[in-house]
């Protein structure tokens, strides 16, 4: 792979990561609530259907399994870190598990939320993309992102919180962050059309998954 393809990789986990870290914080945009990664985690998913647009769908698989294997070994590294005695003269144990010492049942669901996120915005651009023969961009970003980000927040809240939260209230959040994600990805339509017009034509491959095995788990 060229290293276009690398760098798209390596700010696909970036990204991943770093939503990871930062969602632990609360924030406050137009009056509702949303953990902080919403600055960064919705970036993902432009670049995911930047890699499915120009590599298609088997690759953009490729990059999903990556930051998957990435994102664990990190909550290892965090868990092992959070377990690990602190030096006597050092004060900041509570400080530590409170930002980045997650429940297991977080966990958990982040991963799931991930996955079937991950994996739905990319089938859906892919297969968009064979249907529209490649015209309509804009279309398949924002269309493959309704359904992605709409599962990922669903499957996120309803493990991480259910039983424990109102499922009024549940459906409340999945909402806002949905729409949050959306309107986000809609902001972000120029900036795909500028980096896939550019990487279509430096790459010189516009792949179209019209026999593809669309197999999540196929490597």
């Amino acid at each position: 792979m060229s290293w276009r393809f690398i760098t798209c990789a390596a700010l696909f986990v970036t990204c991943l990561l770093a939503a990871n870290v930062v969602a632990a914080k609360l924030v406050t945009v137009a009056g509702v609530v949303l953990p902080a990664a919403i600055v960064v985690f919705p970036l993902s998913y432009v670049v995911a259907d930047v890699l499915t647009e120009v590599w298609g769908y088997g690759a953009a698989r490729r990059v999903i399994w990556l930051g998957f294997g990435c994102n664990a070994v990190m909550v290892a590294a965090i868990w092992a870190g959070g377990v690990a005695p602190p030096a006597p003269f050092w004060t900041g144990q509570a400080a530590y598990d409170e930002i980045l010492g997650q429940a297991p049942r977080l966990v958990a669901a982040s991963f799931a939320a991930y996955l079937v996120g991950e994996f739905a915005n990319a089938f859906v651009l892919a297969r968009l993309k064979v249907a529209t023969a490649g015209r309509w961009l804009w279309l398949r970003t924002i269309g493959s992102t309704v359904v992605g980000q709409g599962l990922d927040s669903a499957v996120f809240v309803t493990l991480a919180f259910a039983g424990t939260v109102p499922a009024g209230a549940l459906g409340g959040i999945v909402a806002a962050q949905w729409l949050a994600k959306v309107v986000y990805e809609a902001a972000a339509t120029p900036l795909t059309y500028a980096a896939v017009a550019w990487l279509k034509r430096e790459e010189r491959v516009d792949t179209f998954d019209r026999e593809t095995d669309f197999n999540p788990i196929r490597l």
